[in-house]
């Protein structure tokens, strides 16, 4: 098995717990935004849990990015004409990073908040654009979702 086929597998498996882990803290916020509930130490283990899996993921993608042939760095010019090879040295990778990057702003504004029903939507909203973001990713790269 060589390096890239890990990375690959690794990537793809991981992507199960970080989607389970983003819905979970998604549904657990919006239940506590829209129920007016405590802002628990549960609640901020689980929207931990589920920033520190999306880094993960984003990490093991930056060094799968520097083994893939289906990523081309050397020619960029020619790499946009094709769109196979565009979504993969571009798309993909900027959208994902984006939505990373919504998880991590809700995940801050969650911690810096004081009232539970602020903390709670901060998550909420940030956490569910980010998942848009990342179903989007998914759909535009014509692979399912769930599987390969």
């Amino acid at each position: 098995m060589n390096t890239y086929t890990v990375l690959l597998e690794a990537h793809s498996g991981l992507r199960y717990l970080v989607l389970f882990l983003i819905l979970f803290a998604l549904i657990q916020s919006l239940a506590g935004w829209l129920g007016q509930k405590k802002y628990t130490e549960s609640n901020r283990k689980i929207n931990l849990f589920a920033m520190i899996s999306a880094h993960m993921q984003l990490l093991v993608g930056i060094i799968l990015y520097f083994y893939s042939p289906l990523v081309r760095t050397d020619d960029i010019g020619s790499a946009m004409k094709d769109s196979m090879t565009r979504y993969w040295t571009v798309e993909h990778a900027a959208m994902m990073l984006f939505a990373i990057v919504l998880f991590t702003v809700g995940h801050s504004r969650s911690k810096k908040a004081i009232e539970a029903v602020h903390k709670h939507r901060s998550v909420a909203i940030f956490y569910g654009l980010g998942l848009l973001v990342v179903i989007v990713s998914i759909l535009q790269s014509g692979r399912p979702i769930l599987g390969r």
